[in-house]
């Protein structure tokens, strides 16, 4: 397997496909006989599947995934399901194509070739989406690998063989709703409220924290063009530019009401939680009090006190 692919193509990965792959993972490995972790040979289950999306020119954009049935044993799919699929999605997506495959595991084996051969009369050039379900806390990217097939003469004998291809992760509106409600289900294992806080704040810094680290290696970046010490880009440039146009877009005057009215509204609703939260106490300690004051007026014969 090559390092990296020579055909220069931008591929674009959007989540659902990720949370596909994970969901039908996640249910074949919860329906095998126990251990529900591995299976009769001692390795994580296996699962296979299709891409779907659409390619514009040198830019693939991969938007969903379906299931696929395949035989292990005689390494072949079920075409007819195939087809079927197809022909379901074509109606609801008359614009997506089937542009490969995925699978799960830590790497891609030499077996997997034979479903790419066999998605070939389907499109010419596959795509193979490889997802490591092996849990690495030390990991920061995504367990999500993109492989292309090339033609290399190896030892005189023309082979395919799968090269990585990089990716970026491109999202629309549905699809961030989503997985934000994903990320703020509450835990199977009854986590607290304070625990989901600190788990959605973690995630906040971490964001600003990579955010923070990003714009520095961008600023380092431009001061080293501008000393010369590496040569001018200019089409990186014309990026930043476009990138800090949008800047001024938020010191308008609109922005600035907008701001400081629901600020205003914010601390408002914290100072009307502080009164509530005042009287309430001021309630308890009036009722308190009462109850002492009638027992203590039963004995003297006086009224209480409020």
């Amino acid at each position: 397997m090559a390092s990296s692919s020579s055909s220069g193509l931008t591929f674009k990965l959007h989540p659902l496909v990720i949370v596909n792959i994970s969901d039908h993972y996640t249910r074949v490995k919860s329906q095998m006989n126990p251990p529900s972790a591995t299976s009769n040979n001692g390795t994580q289950p296996r699962v296979y599947g299709c891409v779907i999306g659409i390619q514009r020119g040198r830019t693939v954009e991969i938007f969903n995934s379906f299931e696929l049935l395949y035989d292990s044993s005689t390494h072949s799919l079920d075409r007819a399901f195939l087809e079927k699929k197809q022909e379901l999605y074509k109606k609801v997506f008359p614009h997506f194509y089937i542009l490969g495959w995925y699978s799960t595991g830590s790497d891609a084996e030499e077996s997997d070739m034979h479903i790419h051969k066999a998605l070939m009369d389907i499109n010419e050039s596959p795509v193979y989406v490889l997802l490591n379900p092996a849990i690495n806390h030390a990991q920061k990217d995504l367990p999500v690998t993109i492989y292309e097939s090339e033609l290399h003469v190896i030892d005189g004998i023309p082979q395919l063989i799968f090269v990585r291809s990089s990716y970026t992760i491109e999202t629309v509106e549905a699809e961030r709703i989503s997985v934000d409600h994903v990320a703020h289900l509450k835990p199977s294992d009854g986590g607290s409220a304070a625990t989901q806080l600190a788990a959605h704040l973690t995630g906040i810094h971490s964001a600003i924290k990579m955010l923070n680290s990003r714009i520095r290696v961008l600023h380092h970046y431009l001061l080293a063009m501008q000393k010369g010490d590496i040569p001018c880009e200019n089409s990186l440039l014309r990026q930043v530019s476009s990138l800090l146009r949008r800047l001024p877009a938020i010191e308008s005057e609109k922005f600035q009401d907008d701001f400081l009215m629901e600020y205003n509204d914010t601390l408002l609703i914290a100072y009307l939680a502080m009164f509530t939260n005042c009287a309430s106490t001021m309630n308890e300690l009036v009722d308190k009090f009462n109850t002492a004051y009638d027992r203590h007026s039963r004995r003297g014969g006086r009224t209480a006190f409020i």
